[in-house]
């Protein structure tokens, strides 16, 4: 299970691309989720404030929560409280660089995974899973005329 600081990732994303507004918290969501559905793993990722007016955008994610900490609350503070009442803390795997939310997961015994690292792992694996296998030829031209013949004799439709 991932529990992901939202802004907090989306920030380091950002930093890593050369124009920082080439990813959005929707575009974001979708690749994790994408990642998380393929890895067969779930996860929740959780941003600052209320969120746009209009979170449809956020609808459909493969594995994917998303959760916004709303009005007067930091997402650091319902971070740390995913932690602390999960009651399986070790197959936790907590995404942030906050010194703060990696604390929170140290002491639960919860992995504390960086956001650069944790980007990297994701584009890796997509990028893996993208690359198609090339695919037998047999496939596409079929068996020979002497195959064919072979297995209708087999299963009795010619002698």
């Amino acid at each position: 299970m991932f529990i992901i600081d939202g802004y907090n990732l989306l920030r380091a994303v950002q930093n890593l691309l050369e124009e920082p507004s080439d990813i959005t918290d929707v575009q974001l969501c979708r690749i994790v989720g994408e990642y998380l559905y393929r890895t067969k793993k779930k996860g929740s990722i959780i941003f600052d404030g209320i969120g746009p007016r209009d979170k449809t955008g956020f609808n459909n994610l493969f594995n994917l929560e998303v959760v916004f900490s709303g009005a007067g609350h930091e997402a650091d503070d319902v971070i740390e409280k995913l932690i602390l009442e999960n009651t399986a803390p070790k197959s936790l795997a907590v995404i942030s660089s906050d010194r703060r939310i990696k604390t929170a997961a140290e002491k639960r015994k919860a992995d504390a995974v960086d956001c650069v690292d944790f980007w990297t792992e994701v584009i890796k694996q997509l990028e893996k899973k993208n690359r198609r296998q090339a695919e037998p030829q047999a496939k596409f031209v079929g068996i020979s005329e002497a195959e064919t013949e072979y297995w209708l004799k087999e299963f009795g439709f010619i002698k």
